[in-house]
């Protein structure tokens, strides 16, 4: 799950629990948007504590000098 759906997940779920007052055959649509925003809220940290750290080790740069020598 990356950034994008976590933060979907957390903003659809606010939306069902604060937005709408309504219940579907003895289903309360707030509990359902507070289970959404709770499994955004995971979501989001594993992405940034278990999947960030990887792909934060590509920044070295590597330069290559040729060097010639003329004193011959």
């Amino acid at each position: 799950m990356g950034i994008g759906v976590s933060i979907f997940l957390i903003a659809v779920g606010a939306i069902l629990a604060f937005a709408v007052n309504a219940s579907v055959s003895g289903l309360d649509i707030a509990v359902v948007g507070y289970i959404l925003m709770i499994v955004g809220v995971i979501g989001l940290i594993m992405t940034a504590f278990i999947w960030g750290p990887r792909s934060r080790g590509r920044g070295d740069v590597v330069e290559e000098r040729r060097v010639y020598d003329d004193r011959v």
